[in-house]
C-alpha cells in the first residue's frame, strides 16, 4: 500500500499530524485510524467470503484479484494448455534463422538483355515497361530537400 513512500515523504507525514493533532491527541488519532483499518479489512473479507458461498462450490477457487484485465489475461495464458502446446512448439529464432538462411541462399537472376533501340522500321512497343534511365542520366535525390 505504501510501497513508494519514502522516508522523507513519511517524515513530512509525520511532522504535518503532530502540527494539525498535538502532541496530545496524535496517540487517539492513530489508534482510531488503525481501529476503522481493521474494520475495513474485516468487511471486505465477510464480504468475499459471502459472495463465494452464494456463487457456490464451482467457484471455491475464485479469487477477486481474477478481475483485473491484466490478471485475468496472464492466469489464462499460462494456464491454457492448448497455448503451452504452441508456444513450445514455435521457436521465433528458429523460424528467423531459417527466413535469414532461404533469403541468403537465394541467388540473384541475371536480368534478360533488353536492345537499347527498337529494330528498324517498327514503331515502339507500348506494352513494354520502358527501360530504367542510365545511372548518370537519373536526377540525383537530395534527402534535405524533401
Amino acid at each position: 500500500m505504501f510501497n513508494d513512500i519514502g522516508a522523507l515523504e513519511l517524515v513530512t507525514i509525520v511532522v504535518l499530524a503532530i502540527l494539525i493533532f498535538g502532541p496530545d491527541k496524535l496517540p487517539k488519532v492513530i489508534q482510531d485510524v488503525s481501529g476503522m483499518i481493521r474494520k475495513l479489512r474485516s468487511f471486505s473479507d465477510s464480504a468475499k467470503q459471502d459472495i463465494r458461498s452464494e456463487l457456490g462450490p464451482e467457484f471455491k477457487d475464485f479469487e477477486f484479484e481474477d478481475l483485473n484485465p491484466k490478471t485475468f489475461i496472464r492466469k489464462q495464458l499460462t494456464e491454457n494448455e492448448d497455448l503451452k502446446e504452441i508456444r513450445s512448439s514455435f521457436d521465433l529464432r528458429k523460424e528467423l534463422n531459417d527466413v535469414t538462411d532461404a533469403v541468403n541462399s537465394k541467388e540473384a537472376a541475371p536480368a534478360p538483355a533488353v536492345p537499347a533501340t527498337p529494330a528498324a522500321g517498327t514503331g515502339p512497343d507500348l506494352l513494354k515497361k520502358p527501360s530504367a534511365p542510365a545511372p548518370e542520366a537519373r536526377t540525383p535525390f537530395d534527402a534535405d530537400a524533401t
